[in-house]
């Protein structure tokens, strides 16, 4: 008769001895799980089309320097710059390009708008328009500060503004800011 050989789990001491201890991770791994969660989020915003920011994080991956990821990265970053210029290109004029950030806002994706407004903003500052979509956009979104300022700069280039802003429904929330009443009604304040 053979005796059976029982095999009893290694007590805790035994098993720190017999096993090398887990080192923490190092800094290559740490990085490539940056790296890595950087693509995960860029891919996302590449699929629901934000171009513009999929490539800054794509562009971060790459300065990562993980090979890995960088060749994939860099794919994609072509990818980003392609629908970019795309979309830039499909507009006849500045009006045009509006138009569409209007319609971003109206679907309420404001984030978007603000994006192509900005974009607009820096290509045409002296189009008194852009910077009227802007104060709308801002006050909508609650930038009560930068809505004065942009309002106050479509008022400057274009001093019709003023009479527009005074009906639009748009501005309701910054009724009551004395701001407001005073950048649209200038000739009711005294000056000393």
């Amino acid at each position: 008769m053979t005796k059976k050989l029982e095999v009893k789990p290694k007590s805790p001491a035994a098993r720190s001895k017999a096993e090398p201890a887990k080192s923490a991770p190092d800094d290559q791994q740490v990085r490539f799980a940056q790296a890595l969660q950087a693509y995960e989020q860029a891919l996302k915003l590449l699929q629901t089309q934000k171009f513009e920011k999929a490539r800054s994080l794509f562009e971060k991956v790459l300065e990562a320097g993980i090979v890995e990821l960088g060749d994939r990265a860099k794919v994609n970053i072509s990818i980003c710059n392609q629908q970019l210029d795309q979309i830039q290109n499909t507009f006849a004029s500045p009006e045009e390009h509006y138009d569409f950030a209007v319609s971003l806002m109206n679907l309420g994706d404001f984030v978007t708008a603000r994006e192509h407004l900005e974009n607009l903003a820096v290509q045409r500052p002296n189009l008194d328009f852009i910077w009227y979509g802007l104060a709308v956009l801002e006050c909508l979104t609650g930038r009560t500060t930068e809505s004065l300022q942009h309002l106050a700069e479509s008022i400057r280039i274009n001093p019709g503004n003023r009479f527009q802003a005074r009906n639009d429904s748009d501005f309701r929330n910054m009724a009551d800011d004395p701001r407001f009443t005073e950048l649209l009604y200038p000739e009711g304040t005294v000056s000393a």
